[in-house]
Protein backbone atom coordinates (compact mmCIF):
# COMPACT_ATOMS: atom_id res chain seq x y z
CA UNK A 1 0.00 0.00 0.00
CA UNK A 2 1.26 3.50 -0.93
CA UNK A 3 -1.12 5.07 1.54
CA UNK A 4 0.34 5.29 4.87
CA UNK A 5 -2.98 6.26 6.87
CA UNK A 6 -4.64 3.03 7.46
CA UNK A 7 -4.92 1.71 10.40
CA UNK A 8 -4.87 -1.48 11.58
CA UNK A 9 -7.81 -3.26 13.39
CA UNK A 10 -6.13 -6.35 15.72
CA UNK A 11 -5.12 -9.22 16.82
CA UNK A 12 -6.03 -11.86 19.00
CA UNK A 13 -4.31 -14.86 19.81
CA UNK A 14 -5.62 -17.65 22.62
CA UNK A 15 -4.64 -20.87 23.97
CA UNK A 16 -5.96 -23.59 26.21
CA UNK A 17 -3.81 -26.44 27.79
CA UNK A 18 -0.01 -25.76 27.94
CA UNK A 19 2.54 -24.84 30.64
CA UNK A 20 4.32 -22.68 28.21
CA UNK A 21 0.88 -20.44 27.95
CA UNK A 22 2.72 -17.13 28.05
CA UNK A 23 5.45 -17.50 26.15
CA UNK A 24 3.74 -19.25 23.08
CA UNK A 25 0.88 -16.33 23.51
CA UNK A 26 3.81 -13.95 23.12
CA UNK A 27 4.75 -15.44 19.99
CA UNK A 28 1.36 -15.76 18.93
CA UNK A 29 0.91 -11.52 19.05
CA UNK A 30 4.81 -11.62 17.78
CA UNK A 31 3.49 -12.92 14.48
CA UNK A 32 0.49 -10.93 14.31
CA UNK A 33 2.22 -7.71 15.14
CA UNK A 34 1.32 -6.42 11.93
CA UNK A 35 -2.30 -6.28 13.07
CA UNK A 36 -1.50 -3.53 15.53
CA UNK A 37 1.78 -1.74 17.27
CA UNK A 38 0.13 0.76 19.44
CA UNK A 39 -0.33 -1.80 22.60
CA UNK A 40 -0.17 -5.26 23.69
CA UNK A 41 -1.01 -7.49 26.27
CA UNK A 42 -1.34 -11.17 28.02
CA UNK A 43 -3.17 -12.70 30.27
CA UNK A 44 -2.91 -15.95 31.78
CA UNK A 45 -4.72 -18.14 34.10
CA UNK A 46 -4.04 -21.33 36.16
CA UNK A 47 -7.39 -22.50 37.29
CA UNK A 48 -7.67 -20.08 40.24
CA UNK A 49 -5.89 -17.04 40.13
CA UNK A 50 -5.33 -14.42 37.12
CA UNK A 51 -2.29 -12.90 36.22
CA UNK A 52 -1.88 -9.61 33.43
CA UNK A 53 0.69 -7.72 31.73
CA UNK A 54 -0.13 -5.01 29.38
CA UNK A 55 1.49 -1.84 27.89
CA UNK A 56 2.08 0.94 25.19
CA UNK A 57 4.29 -0.51 22.36
CA UNK A 58 4.95 -3.38 19.77
CA UNK A 59 5.42 -6.78 21.66
CA UNK A 60 8.70 -7.00 21.89
CA UNK A 61 9.25 -3.48 23.71
CA UNK A 62 6.21 -4.43 26.01
CA UNK A 63 7.57 -7.48 27.21
CA UNK A 64 11.39 -6.45 27.11
CA UNK A 65 12.02 -7.76 30.45
CA UNK A 66 12.20 -11.70 31.14
CA UNK A 67 10.37 -11.64 34.21
CA UNK A 68 7.23 -10.16 32.68
CA UNK A 69 6.21 -13.59 31.20
CA UNK A 70 7.95 -15.44 33.88
CA UNK A 71 5.01 -14.14 36.08
CA UNK A 72 2.09 -15.26 33.57
CA UNK A 73 2.12 -18.14 34.58
CA UNK A 74 -0.70 -20.60 34.25
CA UNK A 75 -1.67 -23.20 31.48
CA UNK A 76 -4.36 -21.04 29.69
CA UNK A 77 -3.67 -17.26 27.96
CA UNK A 78 -4.68 -14.92 25.38
CA UNK A 79 -3.17 -12.02 23.93
CA UNK A 80 -3.89 -8.73 22.24
CA UNK A 81 -1.98 -6.48 20.03
CA UNK A 82 -3.84 -3.42 19.55
CA UNK A 83 -4.35 0.15 16.87
CA UNK A 84 -7.59 1.79 18.51
CA UNK A 85 -10.65 2.06 15.40
CA UNK A 86 -13.01 2.45 18.71
CA UNK A 87 -11.82 4.57 21.59
CA UNK A 88 -8.91 6.97 22.37
CA UNK A 89 -5.00 5.30 22.30
CA UNK A 90 -4.44 5.23 25.78
CA UNK A 91 -3.37 3.10 28.99
CA UNK A 92 -6.77 2.29 30.04
CA UNK A 93 -7.95 0.93 26.42
CA UNK A 94 -5.03 -1.51 26.10
CA UNK A 95 -6.40 -5.42 26.12
CA UNK A 96 -6.91 -8.10 27.62
CA UNK A 97 -9.98 -6.95 29.67
CA UNK A 98 -10.54 -8.37 33.07
CA UNK A 99 -13.83 -8.17 34.92
CA UNK A 100 -14.47 -10.02 38.30
CA UNK A 101 -18.56 -11.44 38.27
CA UNK A 102 -20.18 -13.64 40.40
CA UNK A 103 -16.83 -14.36 41.85
CA UNK A 104 -15.33 -15.66 38.54
CA UNK A 105 -13.04 -13.85 36.44
CA UNK A 106 -13.53 -13.37 33.03
CA UNK A 107 -11.28 -11.64 30.72
CA UNK A 108 -11.60 -10.59 26.57
CA UNK A 109 -9.70 -9.71 23.61
CA UNK A 110 -11.50 -8.24 20.51
CA UNK A 111 -11.13 -7.46 17.10
CA UNK A 112 -13.53 -5.55 14.99
CA UNK A 113 -15.64 -2.88 16.03
CA UNK A 114 -19.09 -2.52 17.56
CA UNK A 115 -21.65 -0.64 14.87
CA UNK A 116 -24.34 -0.20 18.07
CA UNK A 117 -21.67 0.55 20.63
CA UNK A 118 -23.50 4.25 21.27
CA UNK A 119 -26.55 3.34 21.43
CA UNK A 120 -25.89 0.31 24.05
CA UNK A 121 -23.26 2.52 25.80
CA UNK A 122 -26.36 5.23 26.64
CA UNK A 123 -28.30 2.20 28.12
CA UNK A 124 -25.63 0.67 30.11
CA UNK A 125 -25.01 3.92 31.37
CA UNK A 126 -28.61 4.73 32.61
CA UNK A 127 -28.52 1.29 34.35
CA UNK A 128 -25.37 2.44 36.68
CA UNK A 129 -22.82 1.04 34.61
CA UNK A 130 -19.77 2.29 35.42
CA UNK A 131 -17.04 2.37 32.65
CA UNK A 132 -13.23 2.40 32.99
CA UNK A 133 -12.54 2.53 29.16
CA UNK A 134 -13.91 4.19 26.11
CA UNK A 135 -13.21 1.06 24.12
CA UNK A 136 -16.20 -0.68 22.41
CA UNK A 137 -15.24 -4.14 24.05
CA UNK A 138 -15.92 -3.05 27.55
CA UNK A 139 -19.13 -2.98 26.64
CA UNK A 140 -19.37 -6.65 25.38
CA UNK A 141 -18.04 -7.39 29.35
CA UNK A 142 -21.23 -4.67 30.64
CA UNK A 143 -23.51 -7.07 28.77
CA UNK A 144 -22.31 -10.62 30.49
CA UNK A 145 -21.87 -8.48 33.68
CA UNK A 146 -25.62 -7.68 33.73
CA UNK A 147 -26.63 -10.91 32.10
CA UNK A 148 -29.86 -12.85 34.13
CA UNK A 149 -28.79 -15.75 32.14
CA UNK A 150 -28.09 -18.83 34.54
CA UNK A 151 -24.40 -20.19 33.28
CA UNK A 152 -21.44 -18.25 31.92
CA UNK A 153 -21.75 -19.18 28.30
CA UNK A 154 -25.22 -18.66 28.46
CA UNK A 155 -24.42 -14.81 29.50
CA UNK A 156 -21.72 -14.70 26.89
CA UNK A 157 -24.33 -15.59 23.90
CA UNK A 158 -27.00 -13.41 25.54
CA UNK A 159 -24.43 -10.63 25.46
CA UNK A 160 -23.28 -10.97 21.91
CA UNK A 161 -26.82 -11.47 20.79
CA UNK A 162 -27.18 -7.64 21.69
CA UNK A 163 -24.21 -6.66 19.44
CA UNK A 164 -23.95 -5.43 15.71
CA UNK A 165 -20.82 -5.30 13.84
CA UNK A 166 -17.76 -7.09 13.71
CA UNK A 167 -16.35 -9.12 16.76
CA UNK A 168 -13.30 -11.68 16.97
CA UNK A 169 -13.40 -12.52 20.14
CA UNK A 170 -10.71 -14.11 22.61
CA UNK A 171 -12.32 -15.07 25.80
CA UNK A 172 -10.17 -16.53 28.88
CA UNK A 173 -12.39 -17.57 32.41
CA UNK A 174 -10.72 -19.72 35.11
CA UNK A 175 -11.45 -22.78 33.37
CA UNK A 176 -12.34 -22.44 29.83
CA UNK A 177 -11.05 -20.93 26.72
CA UNK A 178 -14.08 -19.65 24.77
CA UNK A 179 -13.58 -18.04 20.99
CA UNK A 180 -16.88 -16.42 19.12
CA UNK A 181 -17.01 -14.75 15.57
CA UNK A 182 -20.01 -12.18 14.84
CA UNK A 183 -22.19 -13.93 12.46
CA UNK A 184 -21.49 -12.03 9.53
CA UNK A 185 -17.94 -13.30 10.02
CA UNK A 186 -16.68 -10.08 9.14
CA UNK A 187 -12.95 -10.76 11.33
CA UNK A 188 -10.89 -13.66 10.82
CA UNK A 189 -10.42 -15.90 13.30
CA UNK A 190 -8.70 -19.68 13.40
CA UNK A 191 -8.52 -22.91 15.74
CA UNK A 192 -5.10 -24.68 15.95
CA UNK A 193 -3.83 -27.66 17.81
CA UNK A 194 -0.68 -27.41 19.43
CA UNK A 195 0.29 -31.26 20.98
CA UNK A 196 -2.43 -31.65 23.49
CA UNK A 197 -3.13 -28.16 23.47
CA UNK A 198 -5.75 -25.88 21.62
CA UNK A 199 -4.84 -22.58 20.20
CA UNK A 200 -7.13 -19.61 18.51
CA UNK A 201 -5.69 -16.93 16.37
CA UNK A 202 -6.64 -14.04 14.15
CA UNK A 203 -4.19 -15.54 11.05
CA UNK A 204 -3.03 -18.92 10.84
CA UNK A 205 1.26 -17.53 10.46
CA UNK A 206 0.22 -17.54 14.44
CA UNK A 207 0.22 -20.79 14.45
CA UNK A 208 3.42 -21.28 11.93
CA UNK A 209 5.50 -19.70 14.45
CA UNK A 210 4.71 -22.21 17.60
CA UNK A 211 4.62 -25.40 15.32
CA UNK A 212 0.69 -25.42 15.74
CA UNK A 213 -1.92 -27.22 13.04
CA UNK A 214 -4.59 -25.48 11.83
CA UNK A 215 -7.51 -27.72 12.29
CA UNK A 216 -10.66 -25.16 11.02
CA UNK A 217 -12.10 -21.46 11.07
CA UNK A 218 -14.14 -20.57 14.07
CA UNK A 219 -17.69 -20.35 12.19
CA UNK A 220 -19.42 -16.80 11.57
CA UNK A 221 -21.94 -16.69 14.84
CA UNK A 222 -19.87 -19.52 16.73
CA UNK A 223 -18.96 -19.50 20.23
CA UNK A 224 -16.62 -22.42 21.03
CA UNK A 225 -15.88 -23.25 24.82
CA UNK A 226 -13.09 -25.33 25.63
CA UNK A 227 -12.53 -27.14 29.04
CA UNK A 228 -11.23 -29.78 30.36
CA UNK A 229 -13.88 -31.89 28.85
CA UNK A 230 -13.40 -30.63 25.11
CA UNK A 231 -15.23 -28.49 22.94
CA UNK A 232 -18.61 -27.29 22.82
CA UNK A 233 -20.07 -24.77 20.25
CA UNK A 234 -23.32 -22.78 20.40
CA UNK A 235 -24.36 -20.43 17.60
CA UNK A 236 -25.44 -16.55 17.99
CA UNK A 237 -28.10 -15.20 15.34
CA UNK A 238 -26.48 -17.85 12.61
CA UNK A 239 -26.45 -16.56 9.11
CA UNK A 240 -27.01 -18.20 5.36
CA UNK A 241 -25.05 -15.03 4.38
CA UNK A 242 -21.42 -13.86 5.47
CA UNK A 243 -19.53 -10.90 4.94
CA UNK A 244 -16.11 -11.33 5.55
CA UNK A 245 -13.54 -8.53 4.66
CA UNK A 246 -12.36 -8.35 1.37
CA UNK A 247 -9.56 -6.18 2.46
CA UNK A 248 -8.35 -9.22 4.58
CA UNK A 249 -7.27 -10.83 1.52
CA UNK A 250 -6.06 -7.26 -0.22
CA UNK A 251 -3.68 -5.62 2.07
CA UNK A 252 -4.17 -6.41 5.95
CA UNK A 253 -3.46 -10.70 6.03
CA UNK A 254 0.26 -11.62 5.87
CA UNK A 255 0.49 -13.37 2.75
CA UNK A 256 1.67 -16.71 4.69
CA UNK A 257 -1.49 -17.02 6.34
CA UNK A 258 -4.68 -18.77 5.92
CA UNK A 259 -8.00 -16.66 6.00
CA UNK A 260 -11.55 -17.48 5.77
CA UNK A 261 -10.33 -20.80 4.31
CA UNK A 262 -8.02 -19.66 1.72
CA UNK A 263 -4.09 -19.09 1.06
CA UNK A 264 -3.92 -15.33 1.19
CA UNK A 265 -0.74 -15.39 -1.24
CA UNK A 266 -2.39 -17.25 -3.88
CA UNK A 267 -5.48 -14.62 -3.60
CA UNK A 268 -3.28 -11.88 -4.09
CA UNK A 269 -1.72 -13.68 -7.31
CA UNK A 270 -4.95 -13.75 -8.74
CA UNK A 271 -5.62 -10.43 -8.07
CA UNK A 272 -2.28 -9.53 -9.59
CA UNK A 273 -3.26 -11.62 -12.64
CA UNK A 274 -6.67 -10.08 -13.19
CA UNK A 275 -5.17 -6.67 -12.97
CA UNK A 276 -2.54 -7.35 -15.96
CA UNK A 277 -5.91 -8.91 -17.91
CA UNK A 278 -8.24 -6.22 -17.14
CA UNK A 279 -5.15 -3.11 -18.24
CA UNK A 280 -2.49 -4.64 -19.92
CA UNK A 281 0.31 -2.29 -20.69
CA UNK A 282 3.43 -1.60 -23.20
CA UNK A 283 6.14 -1.58 -20.28
CA UNK A 284 9.61 -2.71 -20.13
CA UNK A 285 9.73 -3.58 -16.41
CA UNK A 286 7.03 -4.23 -13.44
CA UNK A 287 7.64 -3.58 -9.24
CA UNK A 288 6.00 -3.38 -6.77
CA UNK A 289 5.45 -1.04 -3.71
CA UNK A 290 6.86 -3.64 -0.40
CA UNK A 291 5.92 -5.34 0.88
CA UNK A 292 2.44 -5.31 1.05
CA UNK A 293 1.98 -5.66 -2.74
CA UNK A 294 4.73 -8.12 -3.55
CA UNK A 295 2.69 -11.09 -4.44
CA UNK A 296 0.17 -9.08 -6.58
CA UNK A 297 2.94 -7.79 -8.33
CA UNK A 298 4.37 -11.36 -8.98
CA UNK A 299 1.17 -12.03 -10.33
CA UNK A 300 0.76 -9.28 -12.87
CA UNK A 301 4.13 -9.97 -13.75
CA UNK A 302 3.79 -13.79 -14.99
CA UNK A 303 0.17 -13.32 -16.09
CA UNK A 304 1.64 -9.91 -18.62
CA UNK A 305 4.88 -11.36 -19.27
CA UNK A 306 6.57 -8.02 -18.61
CA UNK A 307 10.05 -8.55 -16.26
CA UNK A 308 9.56 -8.15 -12.88
CA UNK A 309 12.31 -6.51 -10.97
CA UNK A 310 12.68 -4.85 -7.44
CA UNK A 311 13.18 -1.13 -8.19
CA UNK A 312 11.91 0.09 -4.60
CA UNK A 313 13.78 -1.16 -1.18
CA UNK A 314 12.18 -0.82 1.67
CA UNK A 315 13.83 0.05 5.05
CA UNK A 316 12.78 -3.09 7.71
CA UNK A 317 14.01 -0.60 10.45
CA UNK A 318 10.89 2.02 9.60
CA UNK A 319 7.49 0.55 10.85
CA UNK A 320 4.39 0.36 9.22
CA UNK A 321 4.04 3.85 8.88
CA UNK A 322 0.90 4.44 8.68
CA UNK A 323 0.49 3.28 12.13
CA UNK A 324 1.78 6.25 13.46
CA UNK A 325 -1.27 8.79 14.09
CA UNK A 326 0.47 12.19 13.56
CA UNK A 327 0.55 13.55 9.97
CA UNK A 328 3.73 15.31 10.07
CA UNK A 329 5.87 11.71 11.81
CA UNK A 330 3.58 9.74 8.64
CA UNK A 331 5.51 11.99 6.27
CA UNK A 332 9.12 11.85 7.53
CA UNK A 333 8.53 8.15 7.24
CA UNK A 334 7.68 7.84 3.88
CA UNK A 335 11.04 9.79 3.23
CA UNK A 336 12.84 7.06 4.97
CA UNK A 337 10.74 3.96 4.20
CA UNK A 338 11.74 3.46 0.35
CA UNK A 339 14.59 3.78 -1.68
CA UNK A 340 14.57 4.01 -5.51
CA UNK A 341 17.22 1.48 -7.15
CA UNK A 342 17.65 3.82 -9.93
CA UNK A 343 20.19 1.27 -12.04
CA UNK A 344 16.45 -0.68 -12.46
CA UNK A 345 14.67 2.50 -13.09
CA UNK A 346 16.27 4.89 -15.25
CA UNK A 347 15.37 5.13 -18.89
CA UNK A 348 12.55 2.72 -18.04
CA UNK A 349 8.63 2.28 -18.80
CA UNK A 350 7.98 1.15 -15.26
CA UNK A 351 4.72 -0.33 -14.16
CA UNK A 352 3.73 0.10 -10.34
CA UNK A 353 1.75 -2.77 -8.59
CA UNK A 354 0.18 -1.32 -5.51
CA UNK A 355 -2.72 -3.16 -3.28
CA UNK A 356 -4.81 0.23 -3.07
CA UNK A 357 -4.72 4.30 -3.15
CA UNK A 358 -6.69 5.97 -0.12
CA UNK A 359 -5.74 9.69 0.11
CA UNK A 360 -3.41 9.98 -2.57
CA UNK A 361 -0.90 12.20 -0.73
CA UNK A 362 1.79 9.43 -0.13
CA UNK A 363 1.22 8.20 -3.68
CA UNK A 364 2.00 11.61 -4.92
CA UNK A 365 5.27 11.79 -3.62
CA UNK A 366 6.97 7.87 -4.34
CA UNK A 367 5.51 8.52 -7.89
CA UNK A 368 7.61 11.94 -7.56
CA UNK A 369 10.72 9.60 -6.61
CA UNK A 370 10.51 6.94 -9.38
CA UNK A 371 10.64 10.31 -11.75
CA UNK A 372 13.84 11.85 -10.06
CA UNK A 373 15.63 7.80 -10.28
CA UNK A 374 14.73 8.03 -13.92
CA UNK A 375 11.81 6.17 -14.94
CA UNK A 376 10.60 7.17 -18.49
CA UNK A 377 7.10 5.98 -17.96
CA UNK A 378 4.97 5.40 -15.24
CA UNK A 379 2.27 2.67 -15.17
CA UNK A 380 0.44 2.54 -11.67
CA UNK A 381 -1.97 -0.73 -11.63
CA UNK A 382 -3.78 -1.37 -8.64
CA UNK A 383 -4.97 -4.47 -7.36
CA UNK A 384 -8.31 -3.37 -6.24
CA UNK A 385 -11.03 -1.17 -6.74
CA UNK A 386 -10.91 2.56 -5.85
CA UNK A 387 -12.14 2.94 -2.20
CA UNK A 388 -15.17 5.48 -2.03
CA UNK A 389 -16.70 4.94 1.62
CA UNK A 390 -15.43 4.46 5.15
CA UNK A 391 -14.92 1.07 7.33
CA UNK A 392 -17.58 0.68 10.13
CA UNK A 393 -16.30 -2.45 11.01
CA UNK A 394 -12.63 -3.06 12.34
CA UNK A 395 -10.35 -0.74 9.75
CA UNK A 396 -10.14 2.92 10.66
CA UNK A 397 -10.41 4.79 7.27
CA UNK A 398 -10.62 8.30 6.62
CA UNK A 399 -14.27 9.89 6.02
CA UNK A 400 -15.12 10.80 2.66
CA UNK A 401 -14.22 13.86 1.88
CA UNK A 402 -10.84 12.38 2.82
CA UNK A 403 -11.03 9.33 0.04
CA UNK A 404 -9.60 10.25 -3.07
CA UNK A 405 -11.16 7.66 -4.89
CA UNK A 406 -14.88 9.23 -3.81
CA UNK A 407 -14.29 12.84 -4.76
CA UNK A 408 -11.94 12.45 -8.04
CA UNK A 409 -12.43 10.03 -11.45
CA UNK A 410 -9.83 7.94 -11.88
CA UNK A 411 -8.68 10.73 -14.59
CA UNK A 412 -7.93 13.10 -12.30
CA UNK A 413 -6.40 10.93 -9.86
CA UNK A 414 -3.95 10.03 -12.63
CA UNK A 415 -3.21 13.55 -13.27
CA UNK A 416 -3.11 14.49 -9.89
CA UNK A 417 -0.37 11.63 -8.99
CA UNK A 418 1.34 12.67 -12.79
CA UNK A 419 1.03 9.17 -13.46
CA UNK A 420 1.34 8.19 -17.42
CA UNK A 421 -1.31 6.02 -16.56
CA UNK A 422 -3.58 5.08 -13.52
CA UNK A 423 -6.00 1.79 -13.70
CA UNK A 424 -7.51 0.12 -11.12
CA UNK A 425 -8.96 -3.62 -10.84
CA UNK A 426 -12.75 -3.43 -11.39
CA UNK A 427 -15.03 -4.26 -8.12
CA UNK A 428 -16.13 -7.71 -10.19
CA UNK A 429 -12.55 -8.79 -10.63
CA UNK A 430 -12.02 -8.14 -7.27
CA UNK A 431 -14.76 -10.54 -6.08
CA UNK A 432 -14.39 -13.39 -8.87
CA UNK A 433 -10.58 -14.06 -7.01
CA UNK A 434 -11.96 -16.35 -4.45
CA UNK A 435 -12.57 -20.02 -5.21
CA UNK A 436 -14.39 -21.08 -1.92
CA UNK A 437 -18.80 -20.36 -2.96
CA UNK A 438 -19.43 -20.41 0.40
CA UNK A 439 -17.82 -17.32 1.26
CA UNK A 440 -19.89 -13.96 0.66
CA UNK A 441 -17.90 -10.54 1.53
CA UNK A 442 -17.95 -7.12 2.51
CA UNK A 443 -16.92 -4.93 0.31
CA UNK A 444 -18.09 -1.79 1.08
CA UNK A 445 -15.32 0.38 1.08
CA UNK A 446 -15.20 -0.03 -3.00
CA UNK A 447 -18.70 -0.75 -3.39
CA UNK A 448 -20.49 1.90 -0.78
CA UNK A 449 -23.00 -0.65 -0.02
CA UNK A 450 -22.83 -2.36 3.67
CA UNK A 451 -23.98 -5.62 4.75
CA UNK A 452 -25.93 -4.33 7.51
CA UNK A 453 -27.07 -0.68 8.54
CA UNK A 454 -24.38 1.48 10.41
CA UNK A 455 -24.47 4.73 12.16
CA UNK A 456 -22.63 7.82 10.40
CA UNK A 457 -21.22 10.78 12.01
CA UNK A 458 -19.11 13.14 9.70
CA UNK A 459 -18.35 10.28 7.49
CA UNK A 460 -17.16 7.37 10.37
CA UNK A 461 -17.97 5.98 13.16
CA UNK A 462 -16.98 7.56 16.72
CA UNK A 463 -17.43 6.62 20.09
CA UNK A 464 -16.90 9.73 22.27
Amino acid sequence: MLENVLHDKCGVFGIYGSDRAAELTYLGLYALQHRGQESAGIVTSDGRDIHLYKGMGEVSEVFSEPERLERLTGSKAIGHTRYSTTGASSLVNIQPFIITNRSRNLSIAHNGNLTNSLELRKKLDARGSIFQTTSDTEIILHLVATSKKATRIERICDALGKVRGAFSLAMLTDSSLIAARDPLGFRPLALGKFGGAWVIASETCAFDIIGAEYVRDIEPGEVLEITDEGMKSTFVRKRKHHAACIFEYIYFSRPDSKVFGENVDKIRRRLGRRLAIEHPVEADIVIGIPDSANTATLGFAEESGIRFEIGLIRNHYVGRSFIDPEQHIRDLDVKVKFNPVRGVLEGRRVVVVDDSIVRGTTSKKLVKMLRDAGAKEIHLRISSPPIISPCFFGIDMPTRKELIGANMSVEEIEKYLEVDSLRYLSLEGMISMKSLPSIGFCDGCFSGKYPIPVPEINGKLRLE
